[in-house]
């Protein structure tokens, strides 16, 4: 069971439900094939279930497709008013609220950290998927961050897993000093060992989004939202709803927790001295 499976499970239980007693979950997954969410969205729309709950913007597009009626919990999103799910944060308008993971401001304190391990540090490869939604703003928070830090950024586009090789060959001709890693998705997900492994023969110190992707995953550091935090928030919202509220009315809240992990291991291997420092301010340390 994820973690995220058991926050959300969590967060019924502390609202006083309990499955299999006065819930029942559906649960579904795509097991990293989103080509599936469709007909998964699908299904349940057929079940005539009365809250879908969803783990990404790649579940709630397909669910949005699926139902106008059905309400729709996102339990993270990076930027629900660009991808279209809600009017605004404030008044989501529709059938979809929930939880913003809030990602574009978060780059300027990963590089801000990649920065503190190497203070040498003068350019960054940025590897990214320019067509994701909120790519814009993200772009032009990462470039006031890099500005007031003095540092150059080189992007690298990752449109699919075969990219992922390339983007560290692309990163090492460059010059790059080290890489900050904003490609999601489950496709990557599930190479996270593989793109940790290219990080360390390319020795460059490596910053991602989520601790999955440090451990087990075995990258150097991530710094980011505590998504069980959020899912474990996305049962208020099925509660309220359950209770009668309507989606349109419930605005999107965003992250109030967010998580350090320094891998250690991982440092050693690349040969990277983490100051102690940096370590006291880590939530989790994998030694």
């Amino acid at each position: 069971m994820s973690a995220r499976t058991e926050a959300f499970r969590q967060g019924l239980r502390d609202l006083g439900y309990v499955e299999g007693k006065n819930m029942i979950i559906e649960w579904r997954y795509a097991e990293a094939k989103p080509e599936r969410f469709p007909a998964l969205a699908a299904e349940l729309v057929r079940l005539k279930v009365d809250v879908i709950v969803t783990g990404g913007e790649a579940a709630t597009r397909p669910a949005k497709e699926a139902t106008s009626t059905i309400p729709i919990v996102m339990a993270q999103d990076a930027d629900p008013v660009g991808t279209g799910f809600v009017t605004s944060l404030a008044r989501p308008g529709g059938n979809i609220t929930g939880l913003s993971r809030l990602a574009p401001e978060l780059n300027g304190k990963r590089l801000e950290l990649l920065k503190e391990i190497i203070p040498r540090l003068s350019r960054v490869a940025v590897f990214e998927i320019s067509t994701d939604p909120g790519y814009a703003q993200t772009l032009k928070e990462m470039e006031l961050a890099s500005a007031a830090l003095g540092l150059k950024l080189q992007h690298i586009d990752i449109l699919g897993a075969k990219d992922i090789e390339p983007a560290f060959r692309a990163a090492d001709k460059g010059r790059a000093d080290a890489v900050l890693w904003q490609v999601q998705g489950s496709v990557y997900s599930s190479r996270r060992p593989e793109i940790a492994d290219l990080a360390v023969k390319s020795r460059l110190p490596a910053i991602y989004y989520n601790p999955s992707d440090v451990e087990p995953g075995g990258g150097l550091m991530s710094y980011g939202v505590s998504l069980p935090d959020l899912d474990r928030r996305a049962a208020t919202y099925v509660d309220k709803i359950l209770k009668g509220a309507k989606p349109a009315d419930l605005p999107v809240e965003q992250p109030t927790k967010f998580e350090f992990t320094v891998n250690l291991k991982a440092a050693k291997q690349i040969g990277l001295t983490i100051p102690a420092t940096m370590l006291a301010r880590a939530d989790k340390v994998i030694r």
